[in-house]
Parts: C-alpha cells; sequence; structure tokens
C-alpha cells in the first residue's frame, strides 16, 4: 500500500503538539518508519512504538525524557465511530507515543483513552489495514510501515 491519510487534530493542547512534534520528527524521533504492530479487525489498529521494537514495548512522549508520560487532559471527545484518533496508554496518566485509530463506535474506551483527532481523508486506506489483522491478539498478517509523515497546515 502507498496510498496516504490524514488526520484532523482537536482540542488538547498536550495531545496535538506531542502527535504534530513525533509527526514531524524535529526532536530527533518520531513516528517515520514505525509499524503499526497490532491491528485488530473490528477494533482498531496500533502504531507509535518508535522506542522499543515495533511490537508495542515502547514510545514516549516529547515530555520529560527518555520513557515520559504525561497526564490525560480531558475525555470530552468519544470513541464516537470508525477513524477516531486516541491515545494508547497503560492506565490513568500513562499517555506516551502510542495511538490508535478506531475501526468502529468503541464506547468501552470512552473515559480511558483520549480522544484528540479523527482521519479526514485516506479512510478506505484504514479499511484496508483492518483487513490484515488479526480476530485476537492484533499481530498483522503483514505490517504496515510510516514510510513518512509530517505536518500540513491550513
Amino acid at each position: 500500500m502507498s496510498e496516504r491519510f490524514f488526520f484532523k487534530l482537536v482540542g488538547l493542547t498536550l495531545y496535538i503538539e506531542n502527535f504534530r512534534a513525533l509527526c514531524t520528527g524535529e526532536k530527533g524521533y518520531g513516528f517515520k518508519g514505525t509499524k503499526f504492530f497490532r491491528i485488530v479487525k473490528d477494533y482498531l489498529c496500533q502504531a507509535g512504538d518508535f522506542a522499543g521494537k515495533h511490537l508495542g514495548t515502547g514510545g514516549f512522549s516529547i515530555y520529560k525524557g527518555d520513557d515520559a508520560r504525561f497526564e490525560d487532559e480531558n475525555f470530552t471527545l468519544k470513541h464516537s465511530g470508525p477513524g477516531v484518533l486516541s491515545m494508547a496508554n497503560r492506565g490513568p496518566d500513562t499517555n506516551g507515543g502510542q495511538f490508535f485509530i478506531t475501526f468502529r463506535k468503541l464506547e468501552e474506551l470512552d473515559g480511558k483513552n483520549v480522544v484528540f483527532g479523527s482521519v479526514v481523508e485516506g479512510m478506505e486506506l484504514i479499511r484496508q489495514m483492518e483487513e490484515l489483522g488479526s480476530e485476537y491478539g492484533g499481530k498483522p498478517d503483514k505490517y504496515v510501515v510510516i514510510a513518512d509523515c509530517g505536518e500540513i497546515t491550513d
């Protein structure tokens, strides 16, 4: 697959700046070259492990150095349907660099994972990625690599 998708980032200052900087790589690290290491059909796809082995074990924020985590800002936005962009975490206030994109409405994640954007173009590519996923566990049949990423401003 060589297509692209685009996000609109909304609302949350810490999340937007963290995600934007990891997309541009301006801090010397980021998403470029990393894999979507977890793809679960009818659930979500997850990426952002640039510090580990691209298997979901690493990734940190731009805040406070190595393995830095930051707090949950709020849970106002919901996992309301396909294409929602949300922060992956390991519990309250453990946000780093990993993120996920939903394949459907996921109310069970509301109040646990912070939503900070959505896919505004390229949802057909997200659906193609979903087909590479597994029913359980999420190890994809083929890895999808973030070949390039960055920032587009109005």
